[in-house]
């Protein structure tokens, strides 16, 4: 990104008129504490205008302060190139969430922001500092939003731990792909981030449901995808639902609590390979061939992009089905690699 340069007045007048602000902010507290205690944080974004407007006077930003608020980011522009972000706590600490990471009503011709905070529990107190500096990780309500820190030392911003600089990220298309796959690389088997997808933004279930209340060929579809999707519920492990069942909580908003049942039972089937060998397999195969049309459906129908994310994969073959056989025959170990994948292809293909 190509920043301005030769802007009149300068960052570093900038940065005086902001300790002139908080110092004003802070000298006005000792006489009137309990007023900011019981301000919030849109009151609060008139307090910082006042201090700015006042601090201004005699400096090359005077008459030039303008409060926007409302949905505009962010809250204070000052010479319409420097701007103020408000934010503050009722607690007596310096953390607080932020704004969204997308920026998109960020006002156009704002190249420099800093962040005011109101610590508003007691004692009251006010800091300001470069935007980007204060920004320690993402937190996600409706949408990934940077969480504040006011203490937080240099090289530990979001941005450090990411390497990708605060002006990089916000100005990319779509910022939320390079934070999920940060914040993917640090996930933990059997976590899964909810909030986060390929898409601008993903859409979070509004509510709940057990399995138990879905209808006969909803759950017949969702089996299908678990087939599809995650090939571990073919393998020995003790872990092999954990991707599933996530995936049904946080993309579906539906809960199970016997997964297992879904994919196998006790007992042996007898089934007939391609070379025309019967032999005795478990039940979760002969499953599969009950609800194979609807597998190739959804395997075919993916994207190679999801396909990698599911399959845990670095490219897609053109012929999915061969590679998804391929796959599951490589996590099952009770019927061996090549009796399995001739089994998986006598079903598939």
């Amino acid at each position: 990104m190509i920043i301005s340069e030769n802007k009149k007045p300068s960052l570093l007048e900038f940065s005086e008129l902001m300790k002139a602000t908080d110092n004003a902010l802070n000298s006005d507290v000792k006489n009137r504490e309990d007023y900011y205690t019981k301000r919030n944080g849109k009151l609060l974004e008139n307090d910082v205008f006042w201090a700015m407007t006042e601090m201004a006077t005699g400096t090359p930003f005077e008459s030039s302060i303008q409060l926007v608020s409302g949905a505009s980011f962010p809250d204070i522009v000052a010479n319409n190139y420097f701007g103020v972000e408000v934010k503050s706590t009722e607690k007596n600490h310096w953390k607080s969430i932020g704004s969204s990471i997308l920026e998109s009503t960020r006002s156009a011709n704002v190249e420099r922001i800093y962040l005011t905070f109101g610590k508003l529990g007691k004692p009251v107190e006010f800091r300001s500092r470069p935007y980007e500096e204060c920004l320690s990780g993402i937190a996600v309500t409706h949408y990934p939003r940077y969480q504040i820190d006011m203490q937080l030392n240099s090289g530990e911003t979001i941005f450090d731990k990411m390497g990708i600089p605060y002006d990089d990220l916000r100005t990319m298309e779509n910022p939320v792909v390079p934070v999920s796959k940060y914040y993917r690389g640090l996930l933990n088997e059997g976590e899964s981030l909810w909030w986060a997808a390929g898409d601008v933004e993903k859409t979070v279930p509004a509510k709940v449901s057990l399995w138990s209340v879905l209808s006969n060929n909803t759950k017949k579809n969702l089996v299908a995808k678990g087939y599809a999707f995650f090939p571990e519920v073919f393998s020995n492990s003790p872990k092999k639902y954990n991707r599933y069942a996530l995936w049904l909580v946080t993309n579906l908003g539906i809960v199970n609590t016997n997964i297992r049942d879904l994919f196998s039972a006790n007992g042996k089937v007898p089934m007939r390979l391609n070379n025309g060998l019967t032999i005795s397999a478990p039940q979760v195969f002969y499953r599969l061939s009950l609800y194979r049309d609807i597998v190739i459906n959804d395997i075919l129908s993916e994207s190679a992009e999801n396909l990698k994310e599911y399959w845990n994969v670095e490219t897609i073959w053109q012929n999915k089905i061969e590679q998804w056989c391929s796959i599951v025959a490589n996590l099952n170990s009770s019927l061996g690699f090549d009796v399995c994948y001739d089994l998986l292809r006598a079903i598939m293909l």
